[in-house]
């Protein structure tokens, strides 16, 4: 009898040391694939970066300065205005100024308008608060005029 409780233990032994090569070998596998999906990662990131950097060249960079009628407050108004505009495809750049009732919007003509710039702004809080009555030109100065 005591044979077979012994055979028994063994077998359970056995079991259990079966069992650690099995984690052993998952937690082994969990970490390679882990190092590879890096690896992954990083060359995705760097094919965005390329990507981005290709788009930036091909941009139709456009600088327009905006009279809003309707502002009431610098960040009720101003603030809320200039957040819907960097929030909009296209707008690499914007500055509404409460105290002037205008603001300053750079933009990618190949993916938004002027015309769609100013509905942003009169459709902002509801789209009846905001009104643009101008919108006018100005020239992009670039980096290397500015530092001159």
């Amino acid at each position: 009898m005591d044979h077979e409780y012994i055979a028994y233990f063994c077998k359970i032994l056995l079991k259990i040391e079966e069992v650690k090569v099995l984690i052993k070998i998952f937690s082994i596998s969990i970490i390679v694939l882990f190092f590879i999906s890096c690896e992954s990662r990083k060359e995705a990131k760097l094919d965005v970066k390329e990507t981005s950097e290709t788009n930036v060249v091909a941009q139709n960079l456009r600088q327009v300065k905006v009279d809003i009628k309707g502002m009431t407050c610098e960040i009720g108004c101003a603030r809320l205005i200039q957040s819907k505009l960097y929030k909009a495809d296209g707008v690499t750049f914007a500055k509404i100024s409460f105290e002037d009732s205008s603001g300053i919007v750079k933009f990618d003509q190949n993916r938004i308008s002027a015309e769609g710039i100013k509905k942003i702004i009169e459709k902002t809080a509801g789209g009846d608060i905001y009104t643009v009555t101008g919108i006018h030109k100005i020239d992009i100065v670039s980096q290397t005029d500015e530092l001159q």
